[in-house]
């Protein structure tokens, strides 16, 4: 056995690990051996003196290996085993969309998703807003679910990666949070622990984003396309945009009423259509499932035209606990605010810049987020028809919607969107969402 405080030593000292002593401090982690002093320790070594591309790789593959790994019987399946994660932002909604549409086209998706924390929402508080969804189910039902319908989005469980849920316990009180080997080794031992064969990642930039400047997003993507694929997993990520909400909603019930739209054909606003369908293609190449990017796109179109990508929701829906009709009448299911008021701009004119971080904690403070874990989030709170970058904005053409409890709230909600939308008489300069694609270095 080697000890703990060598291997904080040699980090500490700009020293490089091999493998067996990464695996020894991550059972460490996981058994308790390791007290909270020494992973704080190591967790601030690796913050100050990174790691290379081999160590995160030992890294993540021991984080993996903390817990269960799940198994697939693919020739049963007869589709890939594929996935992905976005870094998250304001309105970020697209998983919802996106794993139907994949499952539709022949894919399989295990999505393990999380709760937000912050300013931007979370994939599974959305999906608690449909009465009777299990978003943490046991694996079996994960597992049989993904079979079924070719899709399942749920929450981790104690199960996958336990190594991963102490260590990030422990950065969070320790200022060890913005380490990228951490986040890689983080993001990636959970997915690889669904057993996957292929995955996109969403790597967002902007104000609304966890890396708000773009060279960091850009060191982050590189480094989770390295080593997914150095851990055997084929991966590519896409740099995107937030510096404003991503859809037309922001708010866990709106977002699921939204989502539905998507997925009917009721409406698609233009910059989430373009991320859903870029992600979507590269899932479809990625697993195999498309030649080129007309095939992909041509398959995405037939999945949402005939109706198959909106069933597929339907059916996992269904398959978890929810409604048997949620896409027929939503409006029995999702809560809706008492009071529904126009955020009104500070003056007429073109909306030039967003401060899309205060929009999400505007959302948080309706009661739609977490200031802390333990917090109860309302389902029914949150942003409709928010207005984006070169739209022009008066009285009666208003920021956003604001869907609130009570008038005080719904007042303070509209006055801090008052502030976070800059509005100028020029049209701003153009603001691509789509800003890179990222693969594995050669």
């Amino acid at each position: 056995m080697i000890l703990y405080q060598e291997i904080i030593r040699t980090k500490r000292d700009g020293g490089t690990l091999d493998d067996g002593a990464i695996q020894e401090f991550v059972q460490g982690i996981s058994d308790g051996t390791a007290g909270d002093g020494q992973v704080a320790a190591f967790a601030m070594a690796i913050l100050l003196n990174g790691m290379t591309t081999a160590e995160t790789i030992a890294l993540t593959r021991a984080m993996r290996d903390s817990g269960g790994v799940i198994t697939w019987d693919r020739d049963k399946l007869g589709g890939p085993i594929l996935d992905k994660h976005s870094t998250g932002g304001v309105g970020d909604k697209v998983s919802l969309m996106l794993a139907p549409i994949v499952a539709a086209c022949g894919g399989h998706v295990p999505m393990i998703s999380g709760r937000g924390l912050g300013h931007t929402g979370g994939t599974l508080d959305k999906l608690d807003s449909i009465p009777g969804y299990q978003s943490t189910p046991d694996i079996e039902t994960f597992q049989r679910v993904v079979a079924e319908t070719g899709c399942a989005i749920i929450g981790q469980t104690a199960d996958l990666a336990p190594a991963d849920g102490r260590l990030y316990a422990i950065r969070d009180v320790t200022a060890t949070v913005e380490s990228i080997p951490l986040i890689t080794a983080s993001i990636l031992s959970k997915k690889l622990a669904a057993g996957l064969d292929g995955l996109v990642m969403d790597v967002k930039t902007g104000s609304g984003a966890f890396m708000a400047k773009r060279r960091d997003a850009e060191t982050l993507a590189k480094s989770i396309v390295d080593v997914a694929n150095g851990a055997g997993v084929a991966t590519t990520a896409l740099l995107t945009d937030m510096n404003q909400v991503l859809g037309s909603t922001a708010g866990n019930a709106l977002e699921v009423r939204e989502t539905l739209d998507y997925l009917t054909g009721g409406a698609r606003e233009p910059r989430l259509d373009t991320v859903v369908r870029a992600l979507a293609r590269e899932m479809l190449r990625t697993g195999g499932l498309a030649t080129s990017d007309s095939d992909a796109e041509d398959q995405i179109q037939a999945a949402l035209d005939s109706g198959r990508a909106a069933e597929c929701f339907a059916r996992m829906v269904r398959a978890l606990g929810g409604p048997e009709d949620l896409l027929g009448a939503p409006d029995n299911h999702l809560a809706s605010a008492p009071v529904v008021i126009a955020a009104k701009p500070a003056r007429d004119g073109v909306i030039q810049s967003i401060d899309t971080r205060a929009v999400g904690l505007a959302v948080v403070a309706l009661g739609g987020g977490r200031r802390r874990v333990e917090d109860k989030i309302d389902p029914a709170v949150g942003l409709s028809e928010v207005r984006g970058i070169g739209e022009r904005v008066r009285d009666d053409a208003p920021l956003a919607l604001v869907h609130a409890r009570d008038e005080a709230t719904a007042a303070r909600a509209a006055a801090s969107l008052a502030e976070a939308f800059r509005i100028s008489d020029t049209a701003p300069s153009d603001n691509p969402i789509m800003l890179e694609r990222i693969e594995a270095r050669r």
